[in-house]
């Protein structure tokens, strides 16, 4: 069972991740879109480990529903409301439940997933965060360790594919060759997951 101190590890450890990141993220952001990736997901994950840290939630739930608010309210562009549709609505699904399964978790993630496709007007293989989220929230059903396997797979197999979304869809052809910067900070979540499950 997964208590509201493991999703906060949770949420740090992502944080962590993306600190240490941000360079790449804007590297690849720098190709396709506006050069700000990096340092916007640095700042919002930022913010959230301070939000968590000051007055820890008491659920799982909770958790996630501040954690994507924070992220809404300090990331710029599309990213803030992307993520902060994830985290609100996976916390929204897992309810006022003081401890959730793995499996609760996966759904929380699904429905989340889903209004992230549908905020974005996307799907996978488009080129967007979904190439990544998707394949890790569905190998979640085998373990955490599987989950961050497959998104970074599907963050590396933006690379060839011509956007159809977002910023870098305005590039069309040039688009080609580049991993996605957003399907790249997913796949984060993902590692940061399997690191604080181990």
């Amino acid at each position: 069972m997964l208590d509201a101190g493991f999703f906060v590890r949770w949420m740090t450890a992502a944080a962590g991740l993306v600190d240490r990141e941000a360079k790449r993220l804007t590297e690849l952001d720098s190709a396709i879109g506006d050069a700000d990736h990096g340092s916007n997901m640095q700042r919002g994950f930022a913010a959230v480990v301070t939000t968590l840290t000051a007055r820890p939630p008491e659920t799982p739930g909770a958790v996630l529903t501040a954690a994507g608010r924070q992220l809404i309210s300090t990331v710029g562009g599309a990213s803030g409301p992307l993520y902060g549709t994830l985290l609100r609505r996976a916390g929204k699904s897992l309810g006022e439940a003081p401890q959730v399964t793995a499996a609760e978790l996966r759904a929380g993630l699904d429905a989340g997933v889903a209004a992230v496709g549908q905020l974005g007007g996307a799907r996978t293989g488009d080129k967007t965060m979904l190439d990544a989220l998707v394949p890790g929230v569905q190998a979640l059903e085998t373990s955490f360790d599987a989950a961050a396997t497959a998104s970074e797979e599907g963050a590396l197999a933006t690379v060839p594919i011509l956007a159809r979304k977002g910023r870098a869809s305005y590039l069309g052809e040039r688009s080609i060759g580049h991993q996605d910067p957003g399907a790249t900070s997913s796949a984060l979540l993902f590692a940061a997951l399997a690191e604080v499950a181990r």
